[in-house]
């Protein structure tokens, strides 16, 4: 498996030939095309995208270590299919729509200013996790940990106290709706 370290890759099209298999540490994508692609089976350590192409990607078995997502469009993307070991990463300014993270623990990471738009968070432990000004239409919450998530600036979730864990999850006075729409009660 090759090692590449320290190195920036711009403005590269993926879609046709694949990033070769290996191991990235502290390396940077810009403006990369990975789209319908395959970056099944790589290792990101320390890695940063910033304003890439991921949608509908194959991620199967990929580890992604303290990776940085900035400005990328993400749709469709299986993070369950991922290697869970280690997985830690933070999505700025992203478009997540479609995605799904079914069955992962995510505690502590970061979903700032991003869309989430039906993306799938059954079964995820969300603990400790901060939704800082996302959309949150139609995400799919179901079994979900959710203690101690920070809610209060996240925008349009629908979050069922009844099947999900909300024990010290911060919400705000605005976001209450989110909370008790299916007992279609209005708050004024």
């Amino acid at each position: 498996m090759n090692f590449t370290a320290d190195q920036t890759f711009k403005n590269q099209d993926y879609t046709q030939t694949r990033l070769p298999k290996g191991e990235y540490e502290n390396c940077i994508f810009e403006g990369c095309n990975f789209e319908n692609g395959y970056l099944d089976n790589q290792n990101f350590m320390e890695c940063e995208f910033i304003d890439c192409n991921l949608s509908n990607s194959n991620l199967a078995h990929t580890i992604f270590k303290e990776v940085t997502f900035s400005h990328c469009k993400m749709i469709g993307l299986k993070f369950e299919d991922c290697n869970d070991f280690l997985m830690d990463f933070r999505f700025e300014n992203c478009t997540l729509n479609f995605s799904s993270f079914y069955g992962l623990t995510l505690k502590n990471q970061s979903f700032i200013n991003s869309k989430l738009i039906e993306v799938d968070f059954t079964e995820t432990d969300l603990t400790n996790v901060n939704f800082d000004s996302s959309d949150m239409n139609r995400a799919i919450f179901s079994q979900t940990h959710l203690q101690k998530a920070d809610f209060t600036k996240a925008q349009n979730f629908n979050i069922d106290p009844e099947k999900n864990l909300l024990k010290n999850a911060k919400f705000s006075k605005d976001g209450l709706p989110g909370l008790f729409n299916k007992y279609e009660i209005k708050i004024e």
